[in-house]
């Protein structure tokens, strides 16, 4: 039987470089998916292009990542986790946000996004879930998107250090999101892959790639963070580079067929 995964790039309208590597693979089918900044600089010039390819679009809600004027009071991603559960998030400033992010979808798309997910998962945290699952019936009442489940997916063969942190990232509210995500009738992708510390170039990450890819199982999303070029220079930016460079390699075809999986926008029966 063939797996059908949710292969999903992550962080399109942070810059030009990132966009125009998401509108490539999208149209070579190696992405099924693209999880959009819709307040990053370079979103509303690139959502045009975007909105032509064959793939889920949704909302990468971000709370921790200062990309403009608007962004002066986001905290790092550890004072909102600490926040978030010690009970000091203020929900106002989290529905403030939220609205902006939306709004600004809504305005380059002219529609509701197919899913939402979060920036540094963000979006599965204490009151940062609960207003997220508000605005979501508030907004699209019974035509609501599906929301990205964090819980990590097998890890046969994956390093200790990339395990470890997969187990972290589920830890911090993937039981609790798909279980309100089941009691309010919300699709969801079944278990999270790709998770790694964004480092070790092309070789490295081609060998996690088949990793992850033997261990998906049907319905599991596997996140990635590609770009076409590295202009900036630094670090991330290069492991950017050789994350498309993997993905758009023509072996990847051979790995998916090995494993017996197939790309695809998220099953319809995924909860």
């Amino acid at each position: 039987m063939t797996k059908r995964i949710v292969v999903c790039g992550d962080d399109f309208g942070m810059n030009a470089d990132i966009d125009e590597g998401m509108i490539a693979l999208a149209g070579m089918r190696r992405l099924s998916a693209i999880s959009c900044l819709s307040l990053g600089p370079t979103f509303v010039a690139n959502a045009p292009r975007l909105a032509l390819m064959d793939a889920d679009l949704g909302l990468h809600v971000n709370l921790t990542e200062r990309l403009g004027d608007g962004d002066a009071d986001l905290p790092s991603l550890s004072r909102l986790i600490l926040r978030a559960y010690t009970g000091r998030l203020d929900a106002a400033w989290v529905d403030l946000h939220l609205a902006r992010q939306f709004d600004a979808f809504e305005a380059a798309f002219g529609r509701a996004p197919d899913y939402v997910d979060g920036h540094q998962h963000v979006h599965q945290l204490p009151v940062v879930r609960d207003r997220l699952l508000l605005a979501l019936k508030q907004r699209y009442g019974a035509h609501r998107p599906w929301l990205r489940q964090t819980a990590p997916g097998m890890l046969c063969g994956i390093p200790l250090k990339e395990s470890i942190k997969a187990r972290i990232i589920g830890a911090l509210g993937a039981a609790e999101l798909g279980r309100r995500a089941d009691r309010e009738g919300l699709r969801t992708n079944r278990r999270l892959l790709g998770v790694y510390g964004f480092d070790g170039g092309r070789r490295r990450y081609a060998d996690l790639l088949q990793n992850w890819l033997f261990n998906a199982r049907d319905g599991d999303l596997l996140m990635c963070h590609p770009a076409k070029d590295a202009r900036d220079g630094g670090a991330m930016a290069r492991q950017r580079r050789a994350e498309y460079d993997v993905l758009a390699c023509p072996k990847l075809g051979d790995w998916m067929l090995a494993n017996g999986v197939r790309i695809s926008r998220l099953p319809s029966g995924a909860r």
